[in-house]
Order: C-alpha cells, then structure tokens, then sequence
C-alpha cells in the first residue's frame, strides 16, 4: 500500500490504453501510405504489434482477479491449439497444470522484461527506415 498507489496504477492502466491508440494509429497511417512495401520496417513493426499486446495482456493479468484469472486461462489455452507442441506451451507458460501463483509469478517476470526487448526492436524498427 503506497500513497496516492491507487492514481500510478490508473494512469498506468489508462497509459497503456492511450498507446494502444496511438500504435493502431501508426498501423492504419502506414496501411493507407503503403509502408508494407518497407518489408523489414513492417515486418519488425509487426513483432512489436505482437510483443506489445503479450505485455499488454500479462499487466491485464496481474491483478488477479476474477475476469484476470479467467482471461489468463481462455487466452493461455487458445495455445493449446498448436499441433505438437500446443499442450506443452500451455504448461510451461503456466508452471504447471493450471493457472496458479506460478503463472501470476511468469506473468510478472514477463511484464516487467518484454518492455526492454520491445524498446531493443523499437531502436531496430527506426534504424530501418
């Protein structure tokens, strides 16, 4: 419990929301400019898109609540749909065989990292233009 905890984390919330717009933006102006023909710049823009809606849905998840347990659990078994390798991924991405303390722990790890390899393949993307 911190001091005025509750407004960073609605303006984290609401930040997240903001650069969501702000990215879909940037894809729909580089879809009616044509950028697509740049294949690296779209391509890495692409993995970014990807790694930012990951980050997004691991912060989503860790309030753990109801509607965050429930989400992990739909969205993480959606992976369970690749052929081969789907019900390992779910488990490993899990810690186990269910959504657990285990999962809320990864969730964490990975919140908290992705953003430096996003910011990595950001300074990537600008160099290809």
């Amino acid at each position: 419990d911190v001091n005025y905890g509750w407004l960073i984390r609605y303006m984290h919330a609401n930040g997240a929301s903001m650069f969501f717009i702000c990215l879909f933006l940037h894809v729909g102006r580089g879809m009616y400019y044509g950028s697509y023909t740049f294949m690296e710049t779209w391509n890495i823009g692409v993995i970014l898109l990807f790694m930012v809606m990951a980050t997004a849905f691991m912060g989503y998840v860790l309030p753990w609540g109801q509607m965050s347990f429930w989400g992990a659990t739909v969205i993480t078994n959606l992976l369970s749909a690749i052929p081969y390798i789907g019900t390992t991924l779910v488990e490993w991405i899990w810690g186990g065989f269910s959504v657990d303390k285990a999962t809320l722990t990864r969730f964490f790890a990975f919140h908290f990292i992705l953003p430096f390899i996003i910011t990595a393949l950001v300074i990537v993307h600008l160099l290809f233009l």
